[in-house]
């Protein structure tokens, strides 16, 4: 069993937190106070933890140097913040303390979970390349959807069409791959959009309520069923229900669902009768709805209700020429959060994380630029903001020919959907060529199939030092 130290004056808390770790097979230790939390480490329970949960009512600066101190003790130690802000200021300042991560209250036990088992099966406590529990408020609209790719293209396309109509919709993809941005900004631009729109992920919620969840229950339907519960289903009756995980659903309530298509009807848990609604389901997994029935996994009925409209988001590795922009756009976000800068990005770093294949996608990119924000002293995030990465596949960055560069393109369009001045593409791809032959400028200048003298005419006209 693992052990979690928290640092919480709140018995109430104290007791939930405790109660949701042990689901999970960890153990909780209560200290009270900062002083008993640093005298606590050198116990015999101290030497066995495997993380600290600190809560933040330990005031900022106070919080940010128990921080330090806790870490200057014990290094390898993974800490997370527990903060009622959303704001990211406190959370910032705790990171650059030496947090890895942390979580806006309240906090859902699989948020808090998750949250564990990523710094604790992470090799590094300060690992750049894992994942953020708390996730920047997103834009509801497509302009927010950065990418030129034509597959990404194509997914938004479908996307903004289906957006217009009533009928269902499944998004398939990876995860992080922006399943759930794409279909608050389908509501957002729909007939919809001014109804009701509730976001449940399934697999984040107890098997043994997610019934409850979706059709509501009636007083006494089953044993702690003590007030009626409106279900999502009848909550958002025409509005939107988007169900993220969607294959997590058991075969019996997948059956249910399916019978609410055919009859327009909702019947509450427990309830002599039902209630007619309207409502449209967005769902997304990440596994195709035709390999689930086709194994046997997913109801044929309500897979084949729920595609009228199939979008695939392709992962990151597929479309590495979008990075750039991806990359930009995200560090002009984290500039407006409390407590960090606007920072510019080296052509080495797009280099670099053009390079990694990204299994968290999309998600993970933003967290990783949001750890470098938080870290960077300057004014540029280089290739030396990203160690691990560098470390990882720092020897292809010096290979010309090497597939990583492959992924560095070209943008065509800017981040609001128009095209970029011919000037700044001509300019793009000049500094692509110079940098994949090494400053060749023989090679660039043929390659281009314009003269060295055209070549050193547009350089000057263009601004681009020959060095780039």
């Amino acid at each position: 069993m693992r052990l979690v130290m928290l640092i919480d004056d709140e018995p109430a808390q104290s007791r939930l937190i405790s109660a949701i770790a042990a689901r999970d097979g960890w153990r909780t230790i209560v200290a009270p106070d900062p002083e008993t939390a640093i005298a606590m480490l050198g116990t015999r329970e101290g030497m066995q933890l495997s993380a600290i949960l600190l809560d933040q009512w330990v005031p900022g600066d106070d919080a940010c140097s128990l921080i330090a101190e806790l870490k200057s003790r014990r290094p390898a130690l993974p800490i997370l913040m527990l903060t009622t802000s959303a704001s990211p200021l406190l959370a910032v300042e705790a990171m650059r303390a030496g947090a890895s991560d942390y979580l806006v209250k309240p906090v859902s036990p699989d948020r808090l979970m998750e949250a564990l088992r990523s710094v604790t099966t992470r090799e590094s406590p300060r690992d750049e390349l894992a994942p953020l529990t708390e996730k920047m408020s997103a834009s509801l609209d497509f302009d927010a959807m950065i990418g030129t790719a034509p597959k990404f293209r194509t997914a938004l396309a479908q996307a903004a069409k289906a957006a217009r109509g009533h009928s269902h919709t499944v998004i398939e993809g990876e995860s992080g791959t922006g399943k759930e941005m794409l279909m608050r900004a389908m509501h957002a631009a729909s007939p919809r959009s001014k109804e009701p729109l509730r976001i449940i992920n399934v697999a984040a919620v107890p098997p043994n309520s997610i019934e409850s969840v979706l059709f509501g229950h009636e007083p006494n339907a089953f044993p702690g069923a003590f007030d009626r519960q409106i279900g999502a289903l009848q909550h958002c009756d025409g509005g939107t229900l988007v169900l993220d995980e969607i294959d997590r659903l058991t075969p019996e309530l997948q059956s249910r669902l399916a019978e609410v298509f055919v009859s327009g009807i909702v019947r509450p848990v427990g309830a002599a009768h039902g209630f007619r609604v309207d409502v449209r389901i967005m769902c997304a997994t990440n596994i195709s709805l035709p390999v689930l029935v086709e194994a046997g996994h997913f109801d044929a009925s309500l897979a084949e209700k729920l595609s009228s409209t199939r979008i695939t988001l392709p992962p990151l590795r597929e479309r590495t020429g979008d990075i750039p922009a991806l990359a930009r756009h995200f560090l002009g976000r984290i500039g407006e959060q409390p407590g960090l800068q606007h920072l510019s990005v080296s052509e080495s770093a797009l280099t670099l994380l053009s390079a990694y294949d990204w299994p968290g996608n999309v998600r993970q990119l933003q967290s990783v630029l949001f750890r470098a924000a938080v870290y960077c002293e300057g004014q540029t995030l280089s290739a030396d903001s990203f160690p691990q990465l560098l470390e990882m596949l720092g020897e292809i960055e010096n290979d010309p020919l090497s597939s990583a560069h492959e992924g560095v393109g070209v943008m065509l369009y800017t981040e609001d959907g128009n095209l970029r001045p011919l000037e700044e593409i001509e300019a793009d791809v000049i500094r692509l060529a110079i940098g994949h032959y090494r400053g060749r400028m023989t090679e660039v200048a043929r390659r281009l199939g314009i003269g060295r003298s055209t070549l050193y005419r547009k350089l000057s006209d263009l601004g681009i030092d020959n060095a780039a």
